[in-house]
């Protein structure tokens, strides 16, 4: 085989080249095998540099997904809290409404008995993901339960409470002061004085003397002066078997027979009687039971 070069701007410039069959062929493989060579090494520069990046990208959407799921379980941990605080609120009212509290089994029902695991190919790039997926689901199907039963709970309350306005005007329902410390509350404990162990029957308070002390329902009031070891006293019948008892109070400012709103003042906290230290007693009775005031809490504040 034979190969002619002339160039046009010279008549002697003439070169020829003679190959023989084996050499041309051999000289074909050969630029073949470079060429190839040039394209696998081009091919695997080209797939390590994508690689890379898809990788890179992949590290950071993985980052940004742990940092997803720590922001939704936070936000499950604060959506739990409010639960807890609904489910505080739910029995205050269930007992402003006369209903009974709902039980603890009952209110446990579907939490317990979620053991399926997950496996995903996440789990490979993320140890631990299927976990924390799994978690966060069975705190969403909780949650999803106990919203179920508040709105059954919250139901019923709202259907008893619209049928008996009227009577709830004489339930005992906010603090009867602002601010102070709750300190001893209804149970046995023991007396200050004797060291035995006595019933305490109400909730003391502690607060400056001279705090403002309000009535905490409508009602009459059926007692108001100076009752041996509680010192000046106030007591209201409230009706529907509700009736207030207030003690060691330092001004009482109603008379006996005063009729009264809730919210309205009628004295001052003081440290009267047999008391160690400036309190307001303050006792909730329903035909005659003492009740545990702070069950009756459904305001913080008065107003």
């Amino acid at each position: 085989m034979r190969f002619v070069v002339i160039r046009d701007d010279s008549d002697v410039n003439v070169h020829q080249w003679s190959l023989s069959q084996g050499s041309f062929i051999a000289t074909s493989v050969l630029v073949i095998v470079l060429s190839s060579a040039l394209l696998f090494l081009t091919a695997e520069f080209l797939t390590h540099y994508l690689y890379e990046a898809k990788l890179e990208e992949m590290r950071d959407k993985n980052t940004s997904l742990v940092s997803l799921i720590s922001e939704l379980q936070s936000d499950l941990g604060e959506i739990q809290t409010d639960m807890s605080d609904l489910e505080e609120k739910d029995k205050a009212l269930r007992t402003y409404a006369n209903l009974p509290s709902i039980d603890q089994d009952i209110r446990r029902v579907g939490v317990g008995g979620y053991s399926e695991r997950r496996k995903s190919s996440l789990s490979e790039l993320l140890p631990g993901i299927d976990e924390k997926i799994t978690s966060i689901e069975m705190d969403i199907s909780e949650l999803r339960r106990k919203v179920r039963l508040e709105k059954e709970s919250y139901a019923a309350i709202y259907s008893t409470i619209k049928d008996n306005s009227q009577r709830l005007k004489s339930i005992p329902s906010i603090r009867p002061l602002d601010g102070g410390y709750l300190n001893t509350g209804i149970g046995y404990r023991n007396d200050p004085f004797t060291g035995e162990k006595r019933f305490h029957h109400g909730l003391d308070i502690s607060a400056n003397r001279g705090t403002l002390v309000y009535a905490t329902a409508d009602g009459k009031v059926v007692s108001a002066g100076k009752l041996g070891n509680y010192g000046n006293i106030i007591k209201i019948n409230h009706g529907h078997g509700y009736h207030t008892f207030y003690a060691h109070l330092h001004k009482i400012l109603v008379k006996r027979g005063a009729e009264i709103k809730r919210g309205n003042l009628i004295g001052q906290v003081g440290n009267t009687g047999r008391s160690t230290a400036s309190h307001l007693h303050y006792e909730v009775h329903y035909f005659g039971t003492p009740q545990d005031p702070e069950h009756y809490f459904l305001a913080r504040n008065l107003r």
